[in-house]
């Protein structure tokens, strides 16, 4: 076989080499292009090349850390954005800190963001937008030190827009329609509409002046709706707010805001009508579990089931959101634990089966979330949750058969009434703690040691003697068999 000259070889080489050079120039410049649109999934698959054929390019570092963390790919978000903020990559501080406000790792949010200020401070740039964002990171991480320890027993993923039809409400509860469907009408409006049970009173939103959705009520005035009247500016926000939902004594309100001290689009709050003044409480924000750094939303309690309904659209893809179905947690009991990769998991819900009461089924409930029930017929009484075994929970102490186990779960009852008072007063010291002076604190500190001791004994005890009352409860249905 004959050799090729070697110049025809290096002129080859060069050809090819430069096409290559070019090609990659190419697709540098059209992920730029599709980057700077804000086109985050066309330009990922194209910055993920060019960064595995270069890791150590700082740029591709930041542009692939940037597309992942805005298509929803955290995971894949978080080594690319730290290696550009080794880099000392200026933007690269704020999205890693949107990535750890999104994966609830707060406190490091907080660090990256206090970084990111100073950087633009000394830029002489605004920095607002980011210390509402460290605001809403420091909210965040003093509502992840109290997640509430609510079971959560069913969820379903849905399209965003029917999701309302995953929500079954007994009679009693009124009855909840898109804004489309009740006032007959194609306006783009995503909110809800409830109707209570009497049907002569709606709650919904809509767009005002202003251009952002506020609250308000009509009632019905013979056999036509009127008297539209907006609900204050108290409970309305400067934001968008809707998808309310009010308990049968007619003062209770539920609703979602962007407003109000928001974790990030809509957070979920209650308030109360005060008949007296004719006038609104303050809203209270609720807590973690059921808001987060995402659109939580649609709070149901439906009082008749004593089960109730939230949406939120965390972690879930484009045009999709899941209802979550649990039990109303009456005491708003928190959980006690300093595992915080524990109260991460749960507050975030990661998986609705890590609060499940071990031994329950929870079948029978689910299946009443879906059952619709008349007016008048009677509310099924639940006082607590007490797995008995795998088809047995009671929920009243009339449910238990055996009188020493009645006896020995009564005892479960009242520690834990002692531990909630307990815990409660500790925080309220802490507080004080943290407000006071010197002088205060060293007055407050041998109580708060005193107290925190003697809620560890505590804290094991309910658990002792319900396991207890189960083993007598058993072992009376056992001898008591037919």
């Amino acid at each position: 076989m004959k050799r090729l000259p070697r110049k025809f070889i290096y002129t080859l080489t060069a050809m090819l080499l430069c096409g290559g050079l070019h090609l990659h120039a190419q697709g540098l410049d059209e992920a730029k292009k599709l980057y700077n649109e804000g086109k985050y999934d066309e330009a990922k698959p194209i910055f993920e090349r060019l960064w595995k054929k270069a890791p150590s390019n700082t740029n591709y570092n930041h542009w692939y850390g940037v597309c992942c963390l805005e298509t929803g790919d955290l995971q894949g978000a978080e080594k690319p954005l730290k290696f550009a903020v080794r880099r000392r990559v200026q933007e690269a501080y704020r999205y890693l800190g949107l990535l750890y406000f999104q994966t609830y790792r707060f406190e490091e949010a907080e660090e990256m963001l206090n970084d990111y200020i100073e950087l633009l401070e000394k830029k002489k740039k605004d920095t607002a937008p980011f210390e509402e964002l460290l605001d809403m990171a420091q909210n965040a991480n003093r509502m992840l030190d109290k997640v509430e320890d609510v079971q959560i027993i069913d969820s379903v993923v849905v399209d965003k827009a029917n999701f309302l039809n995953a929500y079954t409400l007994s009679e009693e509860s009124g009855k909840l329609m898109t804004y489309q469907d009740f006032f007959q009408t194609s306006e783009p409006n995503l909110s809800s509409v409830y109707m209570n049970q009497k049907g002569d009173k709606i709650y919904y939103a809509h767009e005002t002046e202003s251009n952002h959705a506020c609250l308000f009520t009509q009632s019905k005035l013979l056999d036509h709706w009127g008297d539209e009247k907006q609900l204050p500016m108290n409970i309305n926000s400067d934001d968008d707010d809707g998808y309310p939902f009010v308990l049968p004594d007619g003062v209770t309100i539920y609703y979602a805001s962007k407003g109000n001290g928001s974790l990030g689009g809509y957070d979920l709050f209650v308030t109360r009508y005060n008949i007296e003044s004719d006038t609104y409480l303050s809203p209270e924000q609720l807590g973690m579990p059921y808001n987060s750094p995402f659109n939580d939303y649609m709070m149901v309690l439906d009082e008749t089931k004593r089960l109730g309904w939230f949406v939120s659209d965390r972690f879930q893809p484009e045009g999709k959101v899941c209802v979550y179905l649990f039990i109303p947690n009456e005491d708003r009991k928190r959980i006690e634990s300093e595992d915080i990769e524990l109260k991460r998991a749960r507050a975030s819900i990661t998986s609705i089966k890590d609060s499940w009461v071990a031994g329950s089924d929870y079948g029978d409930l689910v299946k009443l979330a879906h059952t619709a029930i008349p007016y008048g017929q009677k509310k099924i009484r639940k006082d607590f949750t007490f797995p008995i075994d795998d088809r047995r929970v009671y929920y009243t102490l009339d449910d238990i058969q055996s009188p020493e186990a009645r006896n020995l779960y009564q005892k479960a009852i009242s520690l834990n009434q002692q531990i909630q008072a307990l815990s409660a007063r500790i925080d309220e010291m802490r507080s004080a703690y943290t407000k006071g002076n010197p002088t205060k604190r060293d007055q407050l500190r041998p109580s708060i040691l005193e107290a925190e001791e003697q809620l560890e004994s505590l804290l094991p005890q309910p658990d002792e003697w319900e396991k207890r009352a189960r083993n007598a409860e058993v072992t009376y249905l056992r001898n008591h068999a037919k």
